[in-house]
């Protein structure tokens, strides 16, 4: 039987074989600056509402509803995405995914009135909706072995993201106005479609659909970028395939496919890879990763906006918390400054954790620190112990939202991985846009040991799902079928 396996190898020990070198330093800055870009559009929501609202005289609603628009539109492109990336590739999706994002981010910023900018700002959430495939891609490129701890790296693109976009906006919002911050925000997007011809398809998926050809073409420029050697042998898909499979070349099957009509055969693949989602092996899984994701997103989004109300004192409810010196918009934007820098600490702290005690233990530590933070703030406290307590929270809210996430593409196999993290992702958006209502309905009416509570609750049941899970996937291959 040994004799059998002499001279083939698996992409995951390929990968391994091949290291973490430059060619992957490459595909993590392109799919880096997907997670750039999301984090700019994402944190425009925390500071162009109130411009918006005292420009065009909007309610606080209508403010929220800003937010809470982007957030529906993640939750229909995250789904949508998924499926066009598992069936026509993960290049295609960034294609689309670009056009639609950077398209609609740019023309929103000439837009005449409210509808136009919420139609607009919609769209950009849809485009929103695909960063998943740009942490699947990446996650597809990277060793079993130091995958948690490259994962994390990656994340930390959002983070800038965020701080860029703080500081952008402290300094273009005091000289322009919010429709340059919307401009000015749309760039990422651009370079990301600028780029696309020299991101590689992913070898992984290619080897899904049977063109290992391709997929050792890919490889083999690996070697020669990183200068390091393939495994002699074969390429196979699995070491658990049948070993007439193995045996006969993926190209010499393909001839078989045309007799199908493509569009037919993509369409029932597209809806074959979403109902996979709820089989018996994968129902479980699929269940709790849609409640941990919508617990995360709702948090951590939930903090952002707090940051923002708390801040700006513009309830008018809390008057100690915007007695720290600053005018109100310079307290706004310093503060979300502040507590976009505190995800940098929470993600050292994670990246640290992730590959030692596994993904499940590093979530539980983190958003068990995150319920400590959010607490005091049950009752009014001083505007620096108000920071602080933020600093903290989303430091932790962040670091847990990283590792859910890299944990979602993980837990699923290769033909359904990109759908099944989008559509995780799409529930999470749901808690996207549920946090607006809590953090701007409930702060704005003096409700914020309200609202707090409900944000300890939500943790606290992300917390007994993230037990449940039945296994970790620290070191662990990556699956390409649900067994």
């Amino acid at each position: 039987m040994d004799n059998e396996q002499v001279g083939l190898y698996t992409l995951d020990e390929a990968l391994e074989s091949l290291g973490f070198g430059k060619f992957q330093a490459f595909v993590l800055a392109y799919a880096g600056l997907g997670w750039f870009a999301e984090a700019m559009e994402i944190m425009i929501l925390s500071f162009i509402g109130q411009a918006v609202k005292s420009e065009w005289g909007l309610s606080s609603s209508q403010e929220s509803l800003l937010s809470t628009i982007v957030f529906a539109g993640m939750v229909i492109g995250a789904y949508g995405w998924g499926t066009i990336s598992d069936t026509y590739g993960r290049r295609t999706g960034f294609l689309t995914i670009s056009i639609v994002t950077s398209g609609a981010g740019f023309l929103s910023t000439f837009s005449p009135n409210y509808l136009s900018l919420v139609i607009l700002r919609g769209f950009v959430g849809f485009g929103l909706g695909g960063t998943s495939v740009f942490l699947s891609w990446f996650l597809e490129f990277v060793p079993a072995s130091s995958r948690g701890m490259w994962m994390i790296v990656f994340s930390t693109f959002w983070t800038f993201g965020s701080i860029f976009e703080a500081t952008l906006v402290w300094i273009v919002m005091a000289k322009l106005n919010w429709r340059w911050v919307l401009a000015l925000s749309s760039v990422p997007s651009f370079a990301l479609l600028f780029l696309y011809g020299v991101a590689p398809e992913s070898p992984r998926y290619l080897c899904m659909k049977g063109r290992t050809g391709d997929a050792l073409r890919i490889l083999e420029k690996i070697a020669s970028v990183n200068r390091t050697k393939l495994p002699a042998g074969v390429l196979i898909s699995s070491r658990s395939t049948d070993k007439a499979e193995e045996s006969t070349p993926s190209e010499d099957r393909i001839p078989l496919l045309p007799s199908l009509s493509k569009s037919s055969m993509q369409s029932k693949l597209g809806l074959s890879s979403f109902f996979m989602l709820f089989s018996s092996k994968l129902i479980k899984t699929t269940a709790l990763l849609w409640v941990l994701l919508f617990g995360d997103s709702f948090s951590y989004y939930g903090i952002i906006l707090l940051t923002s109300k708390l801040s700006s004192g513009e309830s008018g409810c809390f008057p100690t918390i915007q007695s720290s010196g600053y005018l109100l918009g310079d307290s706004l934007y310093v503060n979300a400054f502040i507590t976009s820098i505190a995800e940098l600490p929470g993600l050292f702290l994670s990246a640290l954790l992730v590959d030692r005690v596994g993904r499940k233990q590093t979530m539980s530590i983190m958003f068990g620190l995150a319920f400590i933070f959010l607490l005091p703030l049950l009752t009014r406290q001083s505007a620096v112990l108000t920071t602080c307590l933020l600093f903290g929270a989303r430091m932790n809210a962040m670091a847990t939202f990283t590792v859910a996430s890299i944990y979602a593409p993980e837990l699923y196999p290769t033909s359904v991985r990109t759908t099944g993290a989008g559509v995780a992702s799409a529930v999470g958006r749901i808690g996207g846009m549920v946090c607006p209502l809590v953090s701007v309905a409930l702060v704005n009416a003096c409700h914020q040991t309200e609202a707090i509570a409900i944000y300890l609750a939500v943790i606290v049941v992300s917390l007994v799902c993230i037990q449940l899970f039945p296994y970790d996937t620290k070191g662990r291959e990556l699956s390409d079928t649900a067994c």
